[in-house]
């Protein structure tokens, strides 16, 4: 059973063909505003994580993907506005259609290594480093 104070979020980390992730800006009025994240959002109650996943991105991003071409990365656990957040990141390196900020100021396709100089909301902050060493990325095309 989850608890009630519970929040269980999905995000993923859609990889491009150079090695590059996407991330968006969150916009004015939201908490956390202007703060870059990984697109995703909140699992409704009986939604299966990767089918909320492939949802949230066709809502906030207009792309479409095969929910079994998620693959789980890692997850983080936090203290969210007397709530406790629970966000799962998926990799994801095929989708369909062009991402476009549909509920983000903004959208960026960053390294890694630059996303640890971006503003993010701390949840997303331990993210970040297992997405650094995942194996993933060492045999990403366009890698050196």
């Amino acid at each position: 059973m989850i608890a009630s104070d519970m929040l269980l979020v999905v995000a993923a980390a859609l990889i491009d063909d150079r090695g590059r992730v996407l991330l968006q800006q969150r916009p004015p009025g939201k908490p956390m505003a202007g703060l870059w994240e990984f697109p995703g959002g909140k699992i409704e109650p009986g939604e299966r994580p990767e089918a909320a996943l492939a949802r949230e991105l066709h809502e906030e991003l207009g792309i479409a993907l095969d929910p079994s071409g998620l693959a789980p990365l890692a997850f983080a656990s936090e203290p969210l506005d007397g709530r406790h957040l629970l966000l799962l990141l998926y990799t994801c390196r095929a989708w369909a259609g062009e991402p476009v900020a549909h509920h983000a100021t903004a959208l960026r396709w960053v390294t890694p290594a630059e996303m640890s100089g971006m503003a993010m909301p701390p949840a997303d902050v331990p993210l970040v480093a297992a997405l650094a060493g995942w194996r993933g990325f060492a045999d990403a095309p366009g890698k050196a």
